[in-house]
C-alpha cells in the first residue's frame, strides 16, 4: 500500500493482480502415501477473518483503480476461495466487469483426500475502470489470429508452471508456491495492451508479469515485500530476451481506424460526380451524386441504403458492395477507403 500510494494518478494502462487467496488452510495435507503435500500457508496468504481480507481487497483495489488512466483495465486471478469477494468488491468500487475467464489447468493437482472434486481450475476477472467507459484496449483481431482464426473463448486451457519454467531457490525448493505460467501472462498481455504501455503487478512474486512484459515489449512497474521473490525476480527478468520491435505490432481493427464517409472519397478526387459503380456481379448500378449519395433509376440513398435497396437485403455493407470498373476488372470501393486512410496516416 505505501509503494502504490506513490504512484501518480492515471499513470497505468493495466493493472494484473494475483493476491493472496487466503486458502485458510487448517493444517498439513498429506498424500495417501502420508507426505506432505507442497501447500500455500506462506504467512503473507493469511488472514483473521474474512473482513480483514476483504478490507485488504478493497484497499488495494481502490489504490489501483487511482492509478489507472481512464481508458484503463484490471485483470485479478484467484481460486474459489477469493475471487468471489474480490468481483463483489470490484463492482462496488466502480468497476465494470468485461469477462471472467476460466483457467483449465491440464495438470491440476489431485484431491489426495478424495472428499471433493479436483480443484482443476482458477478464475481471471478482466474489468474496465468505469461502467462509463467507452474505450479500452481490446485486441480482438489479434487474439483471433492467435487462436487459428477462431474468435477466442473465455475458456484456456493451459498447464500449471512446471519443468525448467518452475524457479527454484537455493535448496533446490519451488521459489514461489503459486508461480503462474508466462503464457497466461502473455495472452492478457496480448489481449489487452499495446507495446510500450504500462502495466502494473502489485503483487509481483517471482516476476512472471515483468518477465512477460519485457518479452513483450511492455513496460512494467512490480511491486513486492519479500526479499526473497525480489531476488529470485530480478534475476528471471535480467535473463529475459525482448521480441524485436519489429515482430512486435498486432493485428489491427477496422474498428480502431479511423471512419472515412463516403463524401471523404470524392473530396479526395478518387470518384467524381456521374461515375458508374456497380454491384458485385456487374448487372446493376448506381452513379455518384455531388453529395455522396447514389442514385439508380428512382431509388436513392447512401451507399449502403442503396445498397441493402438494389441487392433486397436487410442490410448491407456499402463499402464491399458497391464496385468500380478498373483495367483489371471491378474492384470494390473499399480500397478507396483504405487509400484515404493511408493519406491521413
Amino acid at each position: 500500500m505505501d509503494e502504490l500510494a506513490k504512484l501518480p494518478d492515471r499513470s497505468v494502462d493495466l493493472v494484473f493482480a494475483d493476491p493472496p487467496y487466503n486458502l485458510q488452510l487448517g493444517g498439513e495435507l498429506l498424500r495417501p502415501d502420508n507426505s506432505k503435500v507442497d501447500a500455500v500457508d506462506d504467512h503473507w496468504d493469511r488472514f483473521d477473518s474474512f473482513e480483514a481480507y476483504d478490507r485488504f481487497t478493497r484497499a488495494w483495489l481502490s489504490e489501483c483503480r487511482r492509478v489507472l488512466k481512464d481508458e484503463g483495465a484490471l485483470w485479478v486471478i484467484g481460486s474459489y476461495h477469493n475471487i468471489f469477494r474480490v468481483g463483489s468488491a470490484l463492482q462496488d468500487l466502480g468497476f465494470w466487469l468485461l469477462n471472467d475467464v476460466v483457467w483449465r489447468k491440464t495438470n491440476p493437482m489431485p484431491n489426495f483426500k478424495g472428499t471433493r472434486l479436483t480443484n482443476a481450475h482458477e478464475t481471471l476477472i478482466w474489468a474496465a475502470k468505469s461502467s462509463g467507459q467507452r474505450r479500452y484496449t481490446f485486441n480482438y483481431d489479434a487474439l483471433k489470429v492467435f487462436n487459428d482464426d477462431s474468435q477466442m473463448r473465455s475458456d484456456w486451457t493451459l498447464p500449471l508452471c512446471t519443468g525448467e519454467e518452475r524457479l527454484k531457490d537455493a535448496d533446490g525448493a519451488k521459489a514461489h508456491p503459486t508461480q503462474k505460467p508466462e503464457a497466461l501472462l502473455h495472452r492478457v498481455l496480448l489481449a489487452s495492451t499495446k507495446p510500450g504501455e504500462v502495466v502494473l503487478d502489485p503483487f509481483f512474486g517471482t516476476g512472471t508479469t515483468g518477465a512477460a512484459a519485457k518479452r513483450l515489449g511492455r513496460r512494467f512497474i512490480g511491486i513486492e515485500r519479500e526479499a526473497a521473490y525480489i531476488e529470485v525476480a530480478t534475476r528471471r527478468i535480467a535473463e529475459v530476451i525482448p521480441v524485436h520491435p519489429e515482430q512486435l505490432a498486432v493485428t489491427g481493427s477496422k474498428r480502431a481506424e479511423p471512419r472515412i464517409p463516403f463524401g471523404m472519397i470524392l473530396e479526395a478526387g478518387l470518384l467524381r460526380p456521374g461515375d458508374e459503380l456497380y454491384c458485385p456481379k456487374g448487372r446493376r448500378s448506381a452513379r455518384v451524386r455531388a453529395d455522396g449519395s447514389l442514385v439508380a433509376g428512382d431509388l436513392s440513398g447512401s451507399i449502403h441504403k442503396l445498397g441493402a435497396l438494389v441487392d433486397q437485403a436487410a442490410a448491407c455493407n456499402g463499402w464491399t458492395f458497391w464496385h468500380l470498373k478498373t483495367d483489371r476488372g471491378l474492384q470494390p470501393i473499399d480500397s478507396l477507403r483504405a487509400e484515404v486512410r493511408a493519406g491521413l496516416a
